[in-house]
């Protein structure tokens, strides 16, 4: 089993885009509201990266091999990054630092809302994600690291409620959502209780 090729594409997946970033605030291609541009783009990766590492279950189903297991930790810590960079921009250049002016948003804003809970779902996953958290925690960890499917329906929901014309895009992120933790129901059970036969009295 070759994972390097898998690590590989895991961190040119997070990289490439902040180099992206980077070589567009270089250039000055950031468009008329550099902060803004940057705001949504770091959002839109984190989306984007929760997407991929909740892919690797069933990518690791569907081909029979171990690697995206094997990544998925990668992937969701750079996610993690992605989400706390995006957080810290809304906090450094609109917000100045404020909490009375975050709590005012917290509790005005619908988006803002759903996005920072979003982030203190992931918090306890990026702080639990070594290995000897793993062991420290034991079967708990699995029930623990589930917080990513509401976190990341969370998420959905922030760039819906964001966006105030065409709501295409987060609409097409939710329903990817929506079939990856479709994906996860217990199914064999589902089918094996609907067939199962009635009880006679």
């Amino acid at each position: 089993m070759r994972l390097w090729p898998w690590r590989i594409a895991a961190w040119a997946l997070a990289l490439v885009p902040l180099g992206e970033l980077l070589w567009r605030g270089f250039h000055a291609q950031l468009g008329a509201n550099p902060i803004e541009f940057v705001e949504h783009f770091t959002g839109l990766w984190s989306l984007r990266l929760l997407l991929v590492t909740l892919a690797m279950t069933p990518l690791r189903t569907l081909t029979g091999r171990l690697e995206p297991i094997r990544i998925r930790r990668t992937l969701g810590l750079w996610a993690y990054a992605f989400v706390c960079l995006h957080f810290s921009i809304y906090l450094i250049f609109d917000l100045e630092f404020s909490p009375a002016q975050l709590a005012d948003d917290l509790l005005k804003r619908t988006y803002i809302t759903l996005g920072f809970s979003a982030w203190l779902l992931l918090l306890p996953l990026a702080i639990t994600s070594t290995n000897s958290w793993q062991r420290r925690l034991k079967r708990h960890w699995k029930t623990l690291h589930r917080l990513i499917y509401p976190a990341i329906v969370l998420g959905g929901l922030h760039y819906l409620w964001l966006v105030k014309a065409d709501i295409h895009d987060p609409l097409t992120y939710l329903a990817v959502i929506a079939v990856l933790l479709t994906y996860r129901l217990p199914w064999r059970g589902i089918l094996r209780a609907r067939s199962a036969p009635e009880p006679t009295l």
